[in-house]
């Protein structure tokens, strides 16, 4: 399932104006049925300032040579958030050719060490939400992820394909929301990367909630939250994650899950750490073939 990029542009426009009403922009509805969900396109022009013939362009998916003050000036009449403004950038200034960008796989020694020695559950992840390395705490709070081979130690395949990550998660539907919006903004960065275009693909096949997700065109920058696990061992936990991006390697970024000091999340960790391998081993189901 190839990204192009004209297309992605074309979908985005139209998913972010179709959310938007009159009202929301303080625009008369002059009491006539619509025939469209959200805005008309002259009406978003106007609020952006800009002619009605080059809005339908750049929603056509021409988006070349588009100057920052009329995007910006677009992005605010959308009331586009950071993220999407930064996919609206990316869309308008991939190449259209086949130039890509060589994916990071290895993990340094010294990022290994440090997620090792860090005391909490923390992995290296990647582009497409690619796992590249983990501590044992890690293993333990969402199981061994070395029994997969390295194309399957991935996040979107985890939480579309693996059941015992629906089971995982109490929210699931939240975190599956995150993780198709993270591959959004990657496809914005990389639309030539067939790896990322592959998974799509087969997600695409495999999972009608990801399909849903996929057409809903929303993205989502990695930062921090909290989330709700039910571990088979332990039982219920809520966890803080932070997310750090490497700054001589953006492609990677650090991700950690820690619980408030003394709360019963907290010995939860500890008990999963003190029991390592054990808990790996006995806690969460073995994958299954994805």
């Amino acid at each position: 399932m190839d990204v192009d990029p004209r297309t992605e542009l074309s979908e985005f426009l139209r998913s972010r104006r179709a959310r938007l009403s009159p009202d929301d922009v303080g625009l008369p509805r002059y009491g006539r049925t619509r025939r469209v969900p959200g805005l008309r396109r002259e009406e978003l022009a106007q609020l952006a300032g800009v002619s009605v013939a080059y809005y339908t362009r750049l929603e056509q998916g021409h988006g070349r040579n588009v100057s920052d003050e009329v995007l910006h000036a677009i992005a605010n009449a959308l009331q586009l958030d950071e993220a999407e403004r930064t996919h609206l950038r990316n869309l308008t200034s991939c190449p259209l050719g086949g130039k890509k960008k060589k994916t990071t796989r290895q993990v340094r020694p010294a990022l290994q060490h440090l997620i090792d020695n860090i005391g909490v559950p923390a992995y290296i992840g990647g582009r497409r939400s690619d796992v590249l390395a983990w501590n044992p705490m890690t293993a333990a709070l969402f199981g061994d992820w070395g029994e997969l081979e390295p194309r399957d130690r991935n996040w979107a395949r985890f939480i579309f394909l693996q059941p015992s990550y629906q089971e995982l998660f109490v929210n699931w539907e939240s975190k599956a929301s995150d993780v198709v919006a993270f591959l959004r903004m990657d496809a914005g960065c990389y639309p030539n990367d067939p790896d990322l275009a592959a998974l799509i693909g087969e997600l695409s096949v495999k999972s009608e909630p990801f399909r849903q997700l996929w057409a809903k065109h929303d993205v989502k920058e990695k930062s921090f939250g909290t989330k709700v696990l039910r571990h088979p061992l332990v039982g219920e936990m809520t966890l803080q994650y932070e997310t750090l991006r490497m700054p001589s390697e953006p492609d990677l970024f650090l991700s950690t899950y820690h619980a408030e000091p003394g709360s019963s999340s907290a010995e939860a960790l500890q008990l999963l750490a003190s029991w390592g391998k054990d808990a790996t081993r006995a806690g969460m189901p073995h994958h299954t073939d994805v």
